[in-house]
């Protein structure tokens, strides 16, 4: 991740295209490497790797073996369980230093993924849905866009229910209803289920109170039973007021 943001929709005005400033040349980039812990019984735990390249000469501009391998020593030193990765085909995973790096560690098992399956890895939603959260972002300073990817993550870890809503497919993770990035079919549907009431179920009332009423008055309650609780209250309302249609 460079300090040349991800471009994504925005609100503005009108006929007017909103523009923003970005330097022309950023010195410096960050790598991120993540991974989802699964538990049966338990919620998902993100446990991730940040490193920063400042662009010197002879630096590398990704992470290593060294990197991929200390963030798995973090991930069992908190779970205190055996390990089973699963991962993509990356060359940096499948290479020999990695290769005896794993075998060196007794639990720790890998599994690789097949080539071109990155809808069979959930970390691949959980970047996407970083992406667009930081789209648009003219980070001055490289410190600047290292703070917010870090509270994007820290709020990640934080979250519930990770393993079953970061599907790379949908591409966001986002709770936000204002958010423009979300598409509008997802935001339609959001706004169906908030807006849905389900039926209220009532008691059927006693046989006795069916035999004194008449058949008039037994449709009318029958109809009262078929609204909600707020239609019930206008319709009282407007009984008291002496109000009509």
């Amino acid at each position: 991740m460079t300090g040349r943001p991800p471009k994504g929709r925005t609100w503005g005005r009108r006929g007017i295209t909103p523009r923003g400033k970005v330097p022309g040349s950023s010195r410096g980039r960050l790598s991120v490497a993540g991974l989802l812990c699964f538990r049966p019984g338990l919620h998902a735990r993100l446990c991730y790797r940040l490193r920063r390249h400042t662009g010197r000469k002879g630096e590398r501009r990704s992470l290593g073996e060294t990197d991929y391998i200390r963030l798995l020593d973090g991930a069992h030193q908190l779970l205190k369980v055996p390990l089973i990765v699963v991962w993509d085909r990356l060359s940096t995973h499948n290479s020999k230093t990695m290769k005896a790096l794993v075998a060196g560690r007794d639990w720790l098992t890998v599994v690789l993924l097949p080539g071109y399956a990155p809808d069979l890895n959930p970390v691949e939603g959980l970047w996407a849905h970083i992406k667009r959260s930081l789209a648009n972002l003219a980070a001055r300073t490289l410190s600047e866009l290292e703070t917010r990817l870090r509270r994007r993550l820290k709020a990640l870890q934080y979250r519930h229910g990770i393993s079953t809503d970061s599907s790379p497919a949908q591409g966001s993770l986002s709770t936000d209803r204002t958010d423009p990035n979300t598409p509008k079919s997802v935001r339609r549907r959001r706004r169906t289920v908030r807006s849905y009431v389900p039926p209220r179920s009532t008691a059927a009332p006693p046989p006795e109170e069916e035999v004194l009423l008449r058949e008039e008055h037994q449709e009318v309650l029958r109809a009262l039973s078929r609204l909600t609780a707020r239609q019930r209250q206008v319709i009282a309302l407007r009984y008291w007021s002496n109000l009509s249609e």
